[in-house]
């Protein structure tokens, strides 16, 4: 294939404006769509390497295995391995377990399918996951199992119908992409069916181009066409944004049109082909992928070390040092590996293969391990079960039930989402409740009347004590609510918010002694709506879990023996649940409803010094 530089600065146009976009760079708001220019260029220059190797009957796909093992794979595993290093030494437990699911996945070429499956409530926030971005490797090597394969046959079978083939699949995978836009998010974004136009669209610029007899014809409309391309993306990144609402996909469609205008049209001789084509943008396109596996990891790592979020100060010595560590390891790593006659066939396999089993065992470790508590707590004291969100939280689900029994004890329904479940957690962890009966229910509005259904109406006639506790009251309903149940003489309160800052990993950080008794600033969101609750909800309605405990803006992160109230700044721990009950519940109106049928237990805490510490 001749060497086209044109194609390398186009490269640089798109990894730069997604850099830009996760340094947090408000101008780039729409550099992510760097990424569906990547995914044509891909398909452009494996469709046009596999078509000139099929003309000269040379194909051979061990041989494309091989190449793409060489440019993917060392500067990938050693990324990952620099990456695993100080996510041992910085993450707390639910950060580390995620990040071995993101190891094992990565090593298999599908993150893009856990990303999928697991954006959901319970998912880590994207900007402390040092490996969400290689859900683009995992699109582009699913496509080249398949694709490959896919040539064989259709040049063996169906030669002059290739291109219609591949066009075809492209226009169903965009009526795919559309569909999922509005249905599926989640899935169209990160998932090969509703990815693979893009890429497609690559591929047939290839089709085109190795038919073509002059890349000079027709000047004028290289040109216009060339330039049009290079504006489609341009303006991609800048008005674009994730500001707009999204009405069908011209969104991915500008910067994916724009990439195969100028693949098509733009040449050395034309405006763009000669800006694509200047040599620093060149150079930052030889150095692209090396680029893009860098920045991540050191933008997200930056943020798990730091307590509050890393300034543009922060972020632009992270851009210089990506710059410098790309350029290494483009030198030392990445152009060695190409280099057949320094790395054979039979060491670029066995190094791949060694490394995959080492990192797949890595990712299964600390997964099944919860992230290796024991790093931070004595196991014999704190265990994965009391710390984990999903294990402590939804065993509340027990509670979940259709009716209260005929047994005299006091009768307490909670209605509520993850929240609500936390609140259940405070009150069993704070109160003997041998004399209560507690309902759960996360599928009732928080409006009682009308009821819902006739589930509803016999749990809240039954209800003696009815508590609200998604952290959000309906403000249309709270009247009503407070009216009913007074009407009945049965206790109503709401639960309000909580938070516990932008970052706990630094606690990794603390020796043992220090760990007690730490304090993180409350986002002031959460203290915004605090306060919106507590104007919404009467005084003698509403309990904050704000109030009691946030001082100067700060609000406890660890209790005075050190352990971690809350794992995912947003969800109780068995420790954090303890803490809120003695600090908040206790001394409520609700505390004394409690305490009359049963008492407290006998955990105690020791109260957080009144200024916070570090």
């Amino acid at each position: 294939m001749k060497y086209r530089r044109e194609i390398d600065g186009l490269r640089a146009l798109a990894v730069v404006p997604v850099i830009l976009f996760h340094a947090g760079f408000k101008r780039f708001s729409g550099g992510f769509v760097g990424v569906d220019v990547f995914f044509v260029i891909s398909g452009y220059l494996i469709t046009s390497i596999i078509l000139h190797d099929q003309h000269r009957d040379n194909f051979s796909i061990l041989r494309f295995y091989e190449r793409r093992a060489r440019r993917i794979l060392p500067a990938l595993f050693l990324v990952m391995a620099v990456t695993c290093i100080f996510a041992y030494a910085w993450m707390l437990p639910d950060e580390l377990k995620n990040f071995g699911q993101s190891i094992l996945a990565t090593t298999l070429f599908s993150n893009n399918i856990l990303l999928a499956i697991t954006t959901n409530y319970w998912s880590l926030a994207s900007e402390f996951k040092p490996l969400l971005h290689t859900w683009t490797l995992g699109v582009e090597e699913q496509y080249y199992v398949l694709f490959p394969l896919l040539m064989i046959f259709g040049w063996k079978f169906f030669r002059k119908y290739m291109a219609i083939v591949l066009g075809v699949a492209a226009l169903l995978s965009f009526a795919a992409a559309n569909w999922g836009l509005f249905n599926k998010p989640e899935f169209n974004f990160y998932l090969l069916p509703t990815r693979a136009w893009e890429i497609l669209i690559g591929a047939l610029a290839a089709f085109y181009m190795i038919g073509k007899k002059s890349t000079n014809s027709k000047f004028f409309w290289s040109e216009l066409l060339g330039g049009i391309g290079f504006c489609l993306i341009v303006a991609s990144v800048f008005i674009i944004g994730r500001s707009h609402t999204p009405d069908g996909l011209f969104y991915p469609t500008a910067p994916t049109l724009g990439a195969v205008l100028i693949i098509l049209f733009s040449t050395e001789d034309t405006v763009v082909g000669r800006i694509l084509g200047w040599g620093p943008m060149v150079g930052v396109g030889l150095i692209s992928y090396s680029l893009y596996l860098w920045h991540q990891p050191l933008f997200s790592m930056a943020r798990v070390y730091s307590k509050e979020p890393p300034g543009i100060a922060i972020y632009s010595v992270l851009l210089v040092l990506t710059f410098i560590l790309a350029y290494v390891t483009w030198r030392y790593i990445e152009t060695p590996f190409r280099n057949r006659e320094k790395v054979g066939r039979t060491a670029i396999f066995s190094f791949a293969l060694v490394l995959s089993v080492a990192f797949v065992s890595i990712g299964v470790y600390l997964n099944r391990n919860y992230g290796i508590v024991s790093r931070i707590y004595d196991p014999s004291k704190v265990t994965a079960a009391d710390l984990d969100k999903r294990i402590y939280n939804e065993r509340v689900f027990q509670k979940k039930k259709d009716s209260f029994p005929s047994d005299g004890k006091l009768k307490l329904l909670v209605i509520g989402n993850s929240f609500g479940r936390d609140f259940v957690n405070m009150t069993t962890e704070t109160f003997d409740v041998e004399n209560v009966d507690i309902v759960y229910r996360d599928d009732f509005s928080e409006c009682i009347a009308p009821f819902e259904n006739k589930t509803a109406e016999k749990l809240y006639d039954a209800a003696d004590v009815i508590v609200f506790a998604s952290g959000d009251a309906t403000e249309s309903c709270v009247a009503d609510n407070i009216r009913f149940t007074h009407e009945r003489n049965k206790d109503l309160f709401y639960i309000g918010t909580k938070s516990f800052g932008y970052n706990e990993n630094w606690i990794m950080r603390l020796q043992p002694g220090d760990r007690a008794n730490q304090w993180n600033r409350v986002l002031s969101d959460s203290l915004e709506l605090d306060a919106k609750e507590s104007q919404i909800v009467p005084v003698d309605n509403y309990i904050s879990l704000m109030k009691p405990t946030v001082r100067n803006g700060y609000i406890p992160i660890t209790d005075a023996d050190g352990r971690l109230l809350s794992i995912d700044r947003a969800h109780i721990t068995k420790y954090g649940a303890m803490f809120f009950g003695q600090k908040v519940l206790l001394g409520s109106r609700y505390g004394e409803i409690m305490k009359q049928r049963g008492g407290s237990t006998a955990y105690s805490v020791t109260p957080p010094p009144e200024s916070h510490k570090g």
